[in-house]
């Protein structure tokens, strides 16, 4: 009975040892002879062998043919009954390197051997390596004892195909136990010798590899086994994407690097990339790097370090350049910027010197007494407006006015920063001709000044109104160019028992960031205090309610009315401190009303920032309500 050479099967017949030593052996398990490739199929270990170890194989063929013409007749008549089995393009080596395994150990076990395998199971998922002396298998199992077994040799024909040789005649008993203790002094030399050497894993699958350039070469298969089957997959008709490969806006197929999350148009220039990762890896694990990449890591540490100097530069310069904007820069308040436009206007010849001494001594006397010197003011506006309403009002079918107020312009000191100061002048204009807002302890008996309103907004903080605001400008306005907005000016009204509220619309309720809500709030504000008890509000109403004053980003101005249309459309009427004290006395000339009114009109399309605040007046305050909220401030801190 013909008996397997390698595992020492006995067979029935020749045909079972030929079908044997297939199944068995060449489509097992293998391993490279030349290097530590191994769990491959026996077609993939032929290429390879073909393609990494060239040189050596045709070394090998020479050397073997030479063996060949040398050897005994004898030692090939054993060999019988595997030389006439022919295999295909088999590869060249001194001894074929096979892996025993049990069924349950094998990579590739319940796949067909026949079929070919796709680049991610190509390759057996373990750690073990090949041994390193061509023609000897190591193969050791949990339990089992180590087998060393000698592989047939392999003979050169004339058309390239290769037969496998027997091995030679059994040795006499002695000679076969000097020789089983020898190879097994060599095994275990070779077991328990430490691998010392740099492993390299795969990145496509867990091959583990001991020489980098093995490993390059592994990754090429993985490459062109990857672009072979993106060309037989149809592009039509299909979602999946191959491999890692993606494909940009244009349609371009992009191959994504393993390592990184670099892309490229074609297979060279990923495998020259793939090749820099692997020549980097290789020189920092031995802490050898190449001139040229320290070179470059050298020069992104000084990029990065200049980087964010050059950042925190720009982050200061924005500071400052903010708090110049916001007056907080310490450059002086209302009296430094009144003097410097002055004298300004003295080196350009606009303003006599003797007239610049008085100017500024009429100031000092102003800032000295706390009361507002009404330069700028305007009286009669909403007179004006009454009146022309009566005259002409062809398209209007409702218009509600606020009570009469003063409008105040900006003057030199406050130009730029002073609008919250002047809309509160106005409002404070209104409210000192009504009879409520006259008691005692309520409003100051006159109209203070910036600087005083500055005073009166620190003396509200002082009792504990509004502390967040307070920190904000850290509890300091007087001599500072400082904007203020809402929450100052409910502060300084709370202070002096006037109930204020503020009504915030933080988004826009309409298209194109148009805020219609705010329009219907201010419209029911003065027609709900008018309309009751009537059923049909008059044309034309002039209402006892104060203004309203309206804050948005970067501006602040006064609500002194609104109109509605016939066609159901609203604007309202807005006084800007903006507006010098000149072109408001073209309102209260009769031919000039209308051509002025149509700046004072902001319809819902004027008004398109992204949040509005609204400060109204609703009455007085006792002291217990005052205290009241002065409390619940503190206690919100």
């Amino acid at each position: 009975m013909p008996v397997c050479d390698i595992c020492c099967e006995e067979l029935v017949s020749e045909s079972d040892l030929k079908t044997h030593l297939l199944l068995s052996h060449l489509e097992n398990v293998m391993s490279c002879p030349f290097c530590s490739l191994s769990g491959v199929s026996y077609d993939e270990l032929n290429f390879h062998i073909g393609t990494a170890h060239e040189e050596k194989e045709l070394d090998l063929q020479d050397t073997l043919a030479a063996d060949d013409s040398a050897a005994e007749s004898g030692q090939r008549s054993s060999a019988d009954s595997v030389q006439n089995q022919t295999y295909p393009s088999p590869f060249i080596t001194d001894a074929l390197t096979v892996k025993l395994e049990n069924s349950s150990a094998t990579c590739n076990s319940g796949l067909n051997p026949a079929s070919p395998l796709p680049a991610s199971h190509m390759f057996c998922q373990d750690n073990r390596m090949a041994a390193p002396n061509a023609g000897i298998a190591l193969t050791q199992d949990q339990g089992a004892t180590s087998s060393i077994k000698s592989s047939p040799r392999a003979t050169a024909t004339p058309k390239g195909i290769k037969k496998l040789v027997g091995p030679p005649p059994a040795p006499s008993m002695n000679n076969e136990k000097d020789n089983t203790t020898e190879h097994r002094k060599s095994k275990q030399k070779r077991l328990s010798s430490p691998n010392k050497e740099k492993l390299f894993s795969c990145p496509f699958c867990s091959l583990v590899c001991g020489d980098c350039f093995i490993l390059q070469e592994h990754v090429e298969l993985h490459l062109q086994h990857q672009a072979t089957s993106e060309a037989t997959i149809p592009e039509a008709g299909t979602s999946a994407q191959v491999c890692s490969s993606a494909r940009n806006e244009s349609g371009l197929q992009l191959y994504e690097c393993p390592m990184c999350s670099a892309a490229f148009v074609d297979n060279s220039s990923l495998q020259e990339h793939v090749e820099l990762h692997l020549d980097y890896g290789t020189a920092a694990a031995a802490g050898d790097l190449p001139e040229d990449i320290k070179l470059v890591q050298q020069l992104q540490e000084e990029e990065e370090k200049k980087r964010k100097e050059e950042e925190a530069k720009r982050e200061e310069k924005d500071f400052k350049q903010l708090q110049k904007v916001f007056g907080m820069d310490n450059s002086g308040g209302y009296r430094r910027q009144m003097e410097r436009n002055m004298e300004r206007a003295v080196s350009r010849g606009q303003m006599a010197p003797a007239e610049f001494h008085r100017k500024r001594a009429e100031m000092m006397e102003s800032l000295a007494s706390g009361v507002d010197d009404s330069r700028t003011r305007t009286m009669g506006v909403l007179e004006a407006l009454y009146e022309f309403y009566q005259r002409e009002a062809r398209d209007i079918a409702h218009v509600w006015l606020c009570a009469e107020t003063d409008h105040y312009s900006t003057s030199g000191g406050d130009k730029g920063w002073g609008c919250g100061y002047r809309n509160f002048q106005m409002l404070l204009s209104a409210l000192k001709r009504m009879e409520q807002y006259t008691a005692p302890n309520t409003l100051p008996d006159s109209l203070p000044s910036i600087p005083r309103v500055q005073a009166l907004i620190e003396a509200a903080w002082a009792e504990g109104i509004d502390p967040q605001g307070a920190s904000h400008f850290n509890k300091n306005l007087q001599g500072t160019r400082a904007w203020i907005g809402a929450t100052e000016i409910y502060a300084v009204l709370t202070a002096h028992r006037v109930r204020a509220r503020i009504v915030d619309f933080h988004q826009p309720t309409g298209p194109r960031n148009t805020h219609p809500r705010l329009f219907e709030w201010v419209k029911n504000y003065f027609s709900l205090h008018c309309s009751r008890g009537s059923r049909l509000p008059p044309r034309l109403v002039k209402t006892n309610l104060p203004p309203i004053y309206l804050q948005h980003h970067g501006h602040s101005r006064t609500i002194v009315g609104i109109e509605e249309r016939k066609n159901g459309s609203v604007c309202a009427l807005l006084l800007d401190p903006g507006c010098s004290s000149g072109d408001m006395k073209k309102l209260l000339n009769s031919n000039t009303t209308a051509a002025f009114l149509s700046r004072m009109r902001k319809f819902p399309g004027h008004l398109k920032h992204a949040q509005y605040q609204v400060v109204v007046v609703e009455g007085v305050l006792t002291p217990e309500e005052k205290q009241e909220l002065s409390d619940s401030s503190k206690s919100s801190v």
